[in-house]
């Protein structure tokens, strides 16, 4: 299947359209929407049944150097990237400082919801992956949050007065109920393993891409309501959303192919590198980082980076990890 057929089977795929339909819907003013109370639950689970199923696969393979050599990598990426667009926004915009090293941080982190997707995509490709992927996804969010600050403090040292508030950040960090759930259902299904996931199978598994379309729907409502904030953006700043991307995609292959990665693993790998954080990041910016324009950084992640990385980055990073990794 070449890149044009790849692409065209993900338009057509149920989250991709249920996604378009709520962009739809939102441009649209419809009435349609998802209950605070429901998108809650909905990404709740998400973020369960992909730690347990990855946990699971954890406990029926072997642990190798291959998952230490993949920890390290997804920490450096994460703590790494930050600085390779700080440095693109500098050179390319007139972003005040605080401002860059919040979208810094935004596409060093991940974003668990293009991860999903990604991992739904595979699946109806018939593409396995390793379970410990999801393990380098939670460790994969938190260092991109520390360069951001250290970028912004190194850069405009009067950021360094929200000592309380950081202390406050670090502790929401460790403490995150997504990384918690996500992190626990990973350990609750390396403990149980098979038979664990014999017993919540009808639960975790079998409604999963129903759940997806759903949250995706939801998703595009959300990405249609932040659609006006983007008539402000210059065009250096639209087009950063657009190549940071496939800067990280870049980095996350060549990681892939030098760890050895097989076809299903390295794509993961290279969406999480690929994608930008819309909820964990932008919370810990807002707390700690308040100089920063939110009206700048939340639109670009969400409205811009998050759909092009759905709809197009994925079948593009996919057909490009089938040239490299195998």
């Amino acid at each position: 299947m070449n890149f044009i057929e790849t692409v065209a089977q993900n338009f057509l795929s149920p989250t991709i359209l249920f996604f378009a339909l709520g962009i739809i819907a939102g441009l649209l003013k419809s009435d349609l929407e998802i209950p605070d109370s429901i998108s809650r639950y909905l990404a709740l689970y998400l973020m369960m049944s992909i730690g347990f199923k990855g946990g699971v696969a954890i406990n029926t393979n072997q642990v190798d150097a291959q998952v230490f050599q993949m920890i390290f990598i997804g920490l450096a990426v994460s703590f790494f990237q930050p600085f390779i667009a700080y440095f693109f926004l500098k050179k390319t915009t007139n972003i005040d400082n605080p401002t860059a090293a919040a979208i810094a941080a935004h596409y060093g982190s991940i974003s668990m919801v293009t991860f999903a997707t990604a991992s739904a995509f595979l699946k109806s490709q018939n593409i396995e992956y390793a379970g410990y992927i999801v393990a380098i996804l939670a460790l994969m969010e938190a260092p991109a949050i520390l360069s951001g600050l250290f970028i912004a403090h190194r850069t405009t040292p009067e950021t360094c007065n929200h000592s309380n508030e950081e202390k406050k950040l670090s502790r929401e960090i460790f403490t995150n109920g997504a990384i918690l759930l996500l992190l626990g259902a990973f350990i609750i299904g390396f403990i149980t393993g098979k038979p664990g996931m014999n017993s919540v199978e009808g639960f975790l598994v079998l409604p999963f891409q129903g759940i997806l379309c759903l949250f995706l729907l939801d998703m595009g409502l959300l990405v249609a309501k932040n659609f006006h904030q983007l008539r402000g953006f210059s065009l250096s700043l639209g087009l950063f959303a657009f190549y940071m991307p496939l800067i990280g995609a870049t980095i996350g292959l060549l990681a892939s192919k030098i760890i050895g990665l097989d076809l299903g693993t390295g794509t993961l790998f290279t969406v999480l590198c690929a994608s930008a954080s819309y909820i964990a990041v932008p919370a810990a910016m807002k707390l700690a980082l308040p100089e920063a324009k939110s009206a700048i950084y939340i639109p670009m992640s969400l409205a811009m980076t998050f759909p092009f990385n759905v709809v197009l980055g994925i079948p593009l990073y996919f057909a490009a990890a089938k040239i490299l990794l195998h």
